[in-house]
């Protein structure tokens, strides 16, 4: 019923409802003891994995368009041949007929 929450997005495939690199940031917010080499690590880890994840969601978004091409492709067509009088106009389509009489 409500179609903005993220229950409703994830259920109807519109949200990447489970990916791995969710698991990262669960982790990355346990409080652990300071190493500066851990951070350091760390810090490229989250890079890295922010990284992958847009990628991922990109591959994601994208393969969720793929058929917007074709759809907008007919949407236009359609919208072309309702309003063909404004495109094509009267006279050159009545001249057009006499020539092929």
């Amino acid at each position: 019923k409500v179609k903005w929450t993220k229950a409703y997005r994830k259920a109807a495939g519109k949200e990447m409802a489970r990916d791995t690199t969710f698991d990262f940031e669960r982790l990355r917010h346990r409080p652990v003891k300071y190493d500066r080499d851990l951070t350091k690590t760390t810090v490229r880890a989250m890079e890295r994995v922010q990284k992958i994840k847009e990628r991922r969601e990109k591959a994601f978004w994208d393969k969720r368009m793929e058929g917007n091409k074709e759809r907008n492709r007919l949407a236009n067509i359609a919208e072309v041949r309702q309003g063909i009088d404004l495109v094509v106009s009267p006279v050159v389509r009545a001249a057009n007929k006499e020539k092929k009489t």
